[in-house]
């Protein structure tokens, strides 16, 4: 993707001229009404046709590769929007959390605080004289000096309380402040979520106006280009001797996930989706590791970023296999040279070619 930008350029201009030939209404042209007897029989003019011209094999070659543009752009805004949502999840929880912890913290401040002002008013009750005084006039001096020492300790049970009520609020200001920073965190996480879910919208509704101009046959046409690109590109990677290499079998949970995965054949493509009726690329993968037991990243940038990596000649059932140079797109490997995937929209979850799309790496989720 990428390459060619000047043919590609030339391509696409022509492109647009077939679609305005493909949008143009025929002109209506009025036989002509006057002369009728001059004229007996008039011969009518001829109105010009309104078949559209069929695009070139170059032209719809530009659409194609126009429309991977689009979809990849969506994909990589989506990979976006369901990192920022994850975000958001995880920063609500946070806040729900801290908020917990303040209303806790603010109950046992005010019980120091009622526990701490039973000790002053103590305190008060037995003040007024000096300890010297206060012996002097006793009757039994063992006796006072038995309550001076309750005394002591009740002047550093009190320290204790005072610097725990102090420790409390310190607490609850840094609860305050976390809460605060991630309730920041959380709101621009919501506006890149807004952000991501417009410039979604926006590809794939470009995308499908492309495609809505094109003519039942130019559409089958382009089917069979897409098809042909994605055999041309498995070949040549099968052709390296590669599948030749794989021989390991899956594990236990990899099994698991293979066969959710491969359940889920049929359910459309849905961005944002992580099941049960629809998926994007990366919800399928993530899903179907949850249900053999492991829980992964949501993206696939961030399951290329976190999982163990291991050479594709290394691979087995259930690795996942990260597309493109900025990983914004995944398959989850199922054996045999082939991988079970959520496309793109307009599609359905589906079995491909392992090497039918650029190979970035192979992440292992139970490594």
């Amino acid at each position: 993707m990428g390459s060619g930008k000047q043919s590609l350029t030339m391509a696409a201009m022509a492109l647009a001229c077939a679609c305005v030939v493909l949008a143009a209404p025929g002109t209506a042209y009025a036989s002509p009404a006057s002369h009728a007897a001059r004229t007996p029989n008039p011969t009518p003019t001829p109105t010009p046709s309104t078949t559209p011209t069929p695009l070139g094999s170059k032209d719809l070659e530009a659409v194609r590769k126009k429309l991977d543009d689009l979809y990849h752009d969506a994909a990589v805004a989506t990979d976006a929007y369901n990192a920022a949502e994850e975000k958001a999840d995880k920063q609500s929880a946070e806040i729900v959390d801290l908020a917990q912890e303040i209303v806790k913290g603010q109950a046992k401040l005010d019980k120091l605080k009622d526990r701490a002002g039973a000790a002053a008013r103590a305190q008060y009750r037995g003040g007024g004289l000096p300890p010297e005084a206060r012996l002097w006039l006793s009757d039994d001096p063992q006796q006072f000096l038995d309550g001076a020492g309750r005394v002591r300790q009740g002047e550093h049970a009190t320290k204790g309380l005072l610097g725990e009520m102090t420790r409390t609020q310190q607490d609850l200001k840094q609860y305050a402040k976390d809460a605060s920073a991630q309730w920041k965190k959380l709101e621009a996480n919501r506006k890149a979520k807004a952000d991501a879910k417009k410039k979604i919208k926006k590809q794939i509704a470009a995308a499908e106006k492309l495609e809505s101009q094109l003519e039942k046959d130019e559409k089958e046409r382009l089917a069979k280009l897409e098809a042909e690109a994605a055999l041309k590109a498995q070949t040549a990677w099968l052709s390296s001797g590669v599948l030749a290499e794989i021989n390991t079998k899956a594990s236990e949970q990899g099994k698991k996930a293979v066969k959710f995965a491969t359940d889920q054949m049929g359910k459309p493509y849905e961005w944002g989706a992580e099941g049960p009726k629809s998926y994007d690329c990366s919800g399928l993968t993530s899903q179907a590791w949850l249900a053999a037991g492991h829980g992964i990243p949501r993206t696939s940038q961030e399951q290329w970023k976190q999982l163990t990596h291991v050479d594709v000649k290394d691979m087995r059932p259930g690795d996942l296999i990260i597309y493109f140079d900025d990983a914004s797109h995944v398959g989850l490997y199922i054996g045999d040279g082939a991988v079970v995937h959520a496309p793109r929209p307009g599609r359905t979850v589906t079995i491909t070619g392992a090497g039918s799309m650029p190979i970035l790496g192979v992440v292992r989720p139970d490594a």
